[in-house]
């Protein structure tokens, strides 16, 4: 085997080797189908949770590692750094660290605790276990912020890309599972539910399993790094209006909306 051979081995080994990707929000909707995809990538993938995740807490230490199977689940409080360091990081190194954290409910306090504060505290932990590159799930709408979880979101978004470190901003569109919660509604007589006239934004909605996959390709694509990434489904972008529209016409039922203020988050 010549010198040249050799080196150009060992070059393959080392990129065989999976990198190793810290996940915070690890449980959430999307957070879960990212650890999926990343494991079966083969990625080293650590997975941060709550002891109590869910809605209410309704999830076991038990149930979380059986929903993360693959990757190393530790258990802490992403909203303080020294559990954060402690209980996650652990003085290890890491390569990638993947933020699908977002707040539940939207408020005032939640959104800077969550999006905000408890983001950065992700992005400081990846600093110091060496992490080169952060991939954070943001959202479509930030481009034009009028609630308190978009501007915390663009808040973190700025510090993110001044960090020094490569970044993937992923700003996905609708998913399907929020429409998939009001056909339910609809087919029981309530109304489609959207903010204001329905008509402020449009979407292209996208699965969770596209989304996972993009977020994993950010890993791996050059093109999607430092830069900052809308992704959406197939077809063209329609609004809350008309996408409340199609579901009656495809129910047979006569529309009918409620419209929410945008100022309840403020």
């Amino acid at each position: 085997m010549t010198h040249e051979q050799s080196d150009a081995d060992a070059c393959l080994l080392n990129a065989a080797k999976p990198s190793r990707v810290f996940v915070v929000g690890s449980t959430g909707y999307i957070g879960k189908f990212v650890v999926r995809e990343l494991v079966a990538r083969g990625y080293d993938v650590v997975s941060f949770a709550r002891k109590r995740s869910g809605v209410g807490g309704s999830s076991s230490e038990e149930k979380t590692r059986t929903q993360l199977e693959g990757s190393d689940v530790r258990f802490g409080d992403v909203g303080s750094m020294d559990s954060l360091m402690k209980n996650g990081i652990r003085g290890e190194r890491f390569d990638v660290v993947v933020s699908c954290l977002t707040s539940r409910n939207g408020g005032v306090k939640d959104s800077w605790e969550i999006d905000y504060k408890a983001t950065r505290n992700a992005l400081e932990a990846g600093k110091a276990a060496g992490a080169n590159h952060f991939i954070l799930l943001s959202a479509i709408c930030v481009q034009k912020p009028m609630l308190e979880f978009q501007r915390a979101k663009l808040r973190f978004e700025k510090e993110l890309m001044e960090s020094g470190l490569v970044y993937s901003i992923v700003r996905p569109t609708a998913f399907f599972k929020s429409l998939a919660g009001q056909i339910e509604s609809i087919k029981k007589g309530k109304p489609y539910v959207m903010f204001g006239n329905g008509k402020l934004t449009a979407c292209k909605p996208i699965s969770e399993r596209d989304l996972a996959c993009f977020m994993a390709d950010c890993i791996e694509d050059p093109e999607k790094h430092n830069r900052i990434l809308p992704v959406g489904g197939p077809g063209k972008a329609i609004s809350a209006r008309e996408q409340g529209e199609m579901l009656f016409e495809l129910l047979g039922r006569e529309p009918k909306f409620k419209n929410m203020p945008i100022r309840m988050f403020d």
